[in-house]
């Protein structure tokens, strides 16, 4: 496997591979017991505090939801010698488990997305991955994909990372061949495990990105915080969340949506955890509404991470809008950095480039 130089992703990869090249999509449904229920209340079967959660978590009925799994070519779930790293995709404020894959298009009758990682693991680009397509609303009206500030569903973003952490991640490494396992909390149980995983979103799903795996803050309706919106949208910042560095090593947002939080509190949670980001991998068009929350959490964040953050990728796209003409160069790039065991190919410290 060889690492490149960011560049923008080539148009052959967005084309069809040969047959026998070619992965396979899957839907799959799993429980989950952590989720934000009608009375906006977080369910949940884990021993939560209020102060943490910033609001009252309570037992109650599991819920089942549906995400999109990516198998590559070849994969086998009776050879269980073969194991696999796990990239989690997540989507927009107006997608759902499906917003990478129909949203994206397809070319030769495929999936683009699937066509992208079909080609970056025939041509050697990277090792063969599983990546899964969450539904990022931890909510009980999960389906429910409209934009509404005072929807649980809009809540449910903001809670995502109870589901990703005890619910999700879990089935994942129950249900297939990975590296990782979850359920091994050694500290060198933890240190492998979080090698093997990664984690990037688009818009609202790059926000969650940053302000529930690096660490930021929490929103809600300003109807029920009693604030006002800094970002003039309804909702307004709540808790401090702690982070999920200790599953992930690497992270990436593109076009990270308004509410992602300040890159000094990212920083300073990101600073403050046990652990080091190995990559942080952040692009935006410069046309794109997002340039602003994208400049925001940029700003100080590796000021106040310090050696936390190992290598920090800054990615213009020249005349980029919102849309997958930034993302896919962002999976492209970000998928051939991850999962390196070397610093070949990794640029130190920060790293900014106009493509």
């Amino acid at each position: 496997m060889q690492n490149k130089n960011v560049t923008a992703v080539p148009a052959e990869y967005l084309r069809s591979v040969d047959a026998e090249f070619q992965g396979s999509m899957q839907e799959v449904s799993y429980e989950v017991c952590n989720y934000i229920d009608l009375s906006r209340q977080l369910v949940t079967n884990r021993k939560i505090d209020i102060g943490e959660a910033g609001r009252e978590a309570v037992a109650g009925d599991a819920i089942w939801k549906k995400c999109n799994v990516y198998l590559p070519a070849g994969y086998d779930s009776n050879d269980t010698d073969v194991k696999y790293n796990v990239l989690y995709l997540l989507h927009g404020v107006g997608g759902d488990q499906f917003e990478w894959l129909s949203s994206n298009g397809k070319v030769d009758g495929r999936f683009i997305i699937s066509n992208l990682f079909d080609n970056l693991i025939a041509n050697g680009d990277i090792d063969p991955l599983i990546v899964v397509f969450p539904n990022g609303r931890s909510a009980h009206d999960w389906t429910d994909s409209s934009f509404n500030s005072e929807g649980t569903n809009m809540l449910g973003f903001y809670y995502f990372d109870y589901e990703l952490r005890y619910d999700l991640i879990p089935f994942i490494e129950s249900n297939y061949n990975t590296y990782a396992d979850i359920a091994d909390t050694s500290s060198e149980g933890i240190r492998f495990n979080r090698a093997h995983r990664a984690i990037a979103g688009l818009s609202m799903g790059g926000m969650q990105a940053l302000n529930l795996i690096l660490g930021g803050h929490r929103y809600d309706s300003t109807r029920f915080t009693g604030t006002d919106s800094i970002w003039g949208n309804g909702l307004d910042q709540t808790v401090l969340t702690s982070g999920m560095i200790d599953l992930f090593a690497y992270v990436g947002a593109f076009s990270n949506a308004p509410t992602s939080s300040e890159g000094n509190v990212l920083g300073a949670t990101l600073a403050s955890s046990d652990h080091k980001l190995r990559l942080l991998y952040m692009t935006c068009g410069e046309a794109d509404f997002a340039i602003r929350s994208y400049a925001k959490s940029v700003e100080g964040l590796s000021d106040e991470a310090g050696n936390h953050l190992e290598h920090f990728y800054q990615i213009l796209i020249k005349d980029g809008n919102h849309d997958f003409n930034v993302w896919n160069n962002g999976v492209y790039n970000y998928s051939r950095l991850i999962f390196t065991n070397s610093e070949e190919g990794l640029i130190s410290g920060v790293a900014r480039k106009t493509l």
